[in-house]
């Protein structure tokens, strides 16, 4: 119920990220309160109980600091925890609520953070092709698709892509081999840290769902997976894909 509320924002409009696009936006950065643009591209919630940390730069070490962010952000939500709490005991059922599922008269931002990340950890998308052919299922994949993930562990993109989220699991410098000259102004960890080490290291994304997830990047500046793929190849591999490209 607090997930989808948009109650907890300022304009009443605005709830969490949106289950049926891939649990994102699809914008190649999100647009909040007063219709402001923020600086990154909104992460999928889905599998996000994975995470080594939550957002970008790991500035929330799990889904319940992550899901407090977002209210009081004036970018984002505009609210004030202050506010949405009280906006949210203004109302019989979430009372009620809050005396059925933690025996409390009046839900508190603790107690509406924990019920929100506890929502969001059941958000898991299992079954998918990849997992029946890991289990057994030697059909589940075609030869191309075979060909793909044996070429994306030779490569060295499962170093860094891995775990039940197939990424989500560390944090890596975008731009290893060539530096990256973008202007999107996130930096990272940087931002988190301000240690030099941590400038443009962001979370690994994770690879499920990926084809509902663009646009990619933390910039969102790429829509297509093999414009994706290539961009990985360029800065970060160094490079490894050339002579599969197709003509």
């Amino acid at each position: 119920m607090l997930y989808f509320d948009p109650r907890l924002s300022q304009s009443g409009f605005i709830s969490c990220h949106n289950l049926s696009l891939g649990g994102t936006d699809n914008l190649p950065t999100s647009i909040g309160h007063g219709c402001h643009e923020g600086p990154i591209n909104a992460p999928t919630v889905l599998d996000a109980g994975y995470n080594l940390a939550q957002f970008w730069d790991a500035r929330a070490e799990d889904l319940k600091a992550q899901a407090g962010g977002p209210i009081a952000n004036p970018g984002e939500m505009a609210s004030s925890h202050t506010l949405a709490i009280d906006v949210v005991n203004s109302i019989t059922e979430y009372r009620e609520a809050a005396q059925a599922v933690f025996g409390q008269h009046s839900l508190s931002i603790e107690l509406v953070t924990t019920a929100i990340a506890e929502f969001e950890r059941t958000l898991v998308t299992p079954n998918s092709r990849f997992d029946l052919w890991l289990k057994g299922n030697l059909g589940a994949l075609s030869d191309q698709e075979l060909a793909g993930y044996e070429l994306f562990k030779s490569a060295g993109c499962a170093s860094c892509r891995n775990g039940p989220a197939v990424g989500g699991r560390s944090f890596m410098k975008f731009g290893i081999v060539k530096p990256d000259e973008t202007s999107n102004p996130a930096v990272g960890q940087f931002a988190v840290t301000a240690e030099d080490v941590d400038l443009n290291r962001f979370k690994v994304p994770t690879l499920r769902n990926i084809e509902l997830t663009c646009p990619y990047f933390h910039d969102g500046l790429v829509y297509s997976l093999h414009e994706a793929v290539a961009i990985m190849d360029e800065f970060q591999l160094g490079p490894a894909f050339t002579s599969w490209w197709p003509s």
